[in-house]
């Protein structure tokens, strides 16, 4: 009963829908980021890109690359590692996969806008 019964594949635009997924629950995060130009040319075999998350595989493992917005007044050394280690632990218990690195880029910071007061 222990012999595989045959193949199973985990696309790599799976593994962006994990990392989305998981970057925009993330207390925090206001949006994803779009990637910058050098990083949507780099899609190809075993590579995939949507919405701010690139994601490559490879023999040392998954490599992440998100792009993102945070909200002004939050630590944002502490979302970046929080959400290495929340993405990390998703796709290696969803997919079972090593991932090799997961690297947060804080493109934008969101301000928080104000309500107009009464003098105004």
């Amino acid at each position: 009963m222990d012999e595989p019964l045959g193949e199973v594949t985990i696309a790599p635009n799976v593994l962006t829908t994990i990392v989305r997924q998981t970057t925009l629950e993330q207390r925090g995060v206001t949006r994803l980021a779009p990637l910058p130009p050098k990083v949507r040319g780099r899609v190809g075999t075993a590579r995939a890109a949507d919405d701010g998350v690139f994601v490559a595989v490879t023999e040392q493992g998954v490599q992440v690359e998100v792009h993102l917005a945070a909200e002004n007044g939050i630590n944002l050394l502490k979302l970046g590692e929080t959400l290495q280690a929340s993405i990390t632990r998703a796709i290696e218990e969803m997919v079972c996969m090593t991932v090799a690195s997961v690297d947060v880029y804080i493109d934008d910071v969101t301000l928080a806008i104000l309500p107009p007061t009464q003098d105004s």
